[in-house]
């Protein structure tokens, strides 16, 4: 299938509101953007890679067991659970200043958010749910769920996300990214992917 068939559009435009399914009030673009932040959280069985400047040693991919927490070399338990990698590499520092590595240069990044999910559905050819990975976009999404069906209704797909307690539900046109005249779309955590089908 053509690489036409696994793109998809941004929102329309995220400077514009969004109105909530059943719900006279809007919610912000700067809100939806906002939450961005909180759904790059680390919880449990997460794989967290940690990088060490000139630590070999201390490099590596750590799981986050069920209390939060990743065992790393030297520190013993760190607490990272509700961090965002940036703040997990943080509290890696701070143990590791403890006597242990002088002027620690520490990185983090999200190798696997296996403690979330987002949700494919409809006109493609494996549904089903996801793990998130950081910064993934619709189409990396729907490329896990195996691509879009020749049936399916590019112009129409919708994605549907709880901000602040009330469902909004995302239009995203497939033709805006095909010729360039949207960038693609960073999906969340929980997010609901629905490809319905053309009915021409």
């Amino acid at each position: 299938m053509r690489a036409l068939y696994l793109s998809l559009a941004a929102v329309l435009s995220l400077s514009a509101c969004v109105a909530p399914r059943g719900s006279g009030g809007d919610v912000s673009a700067d809100k939806l953007m906002s939450d961005t932040a909180v759904a790059n959280t680390l919880a449990a069985n997460d794989l967290l890679e940690v990088r060490v400047y000139q630590e070999a040693d201390l490099s590596g991919v750590y799981r986050v067991d069920t209390d939060g927490h990743i065992d790393f070399p030297l520190c013993g338990k760190v607490k990272v659970q509700g961090l965002t990698p940036g703040g997990a590499a943080e509290a890696i520092t701070a143990c590791l200043k403890n006597g242990y590595v002088r002027r620690p240069q520490v990185s983090a990044l999200v190798k696997e958010f296996n403690s979330k999910k987002v949700f494919v559905f409809g006109e493609v050819t494996k549904p089903g749910s996801f793990p998130y990975e950081d910064g993934m976009t619709i189409v990396h999404a729907i490329s896990q769920a195996g691509g879009l069906l020749r049936t399916a209704s590019k112009n129409n797909v919708n994605v549907t996300r709880v901000v602040e307690g009330k469902e909004v539900k995302l239009p995203v046109k497939v033709e805006d990214i095909v010729i360039g005249r949207a960038k693609n779309f960073t999906v969340q955590p929980g997010d609901i992917i629905f490809v319905p089908e053309s009915f021409l």
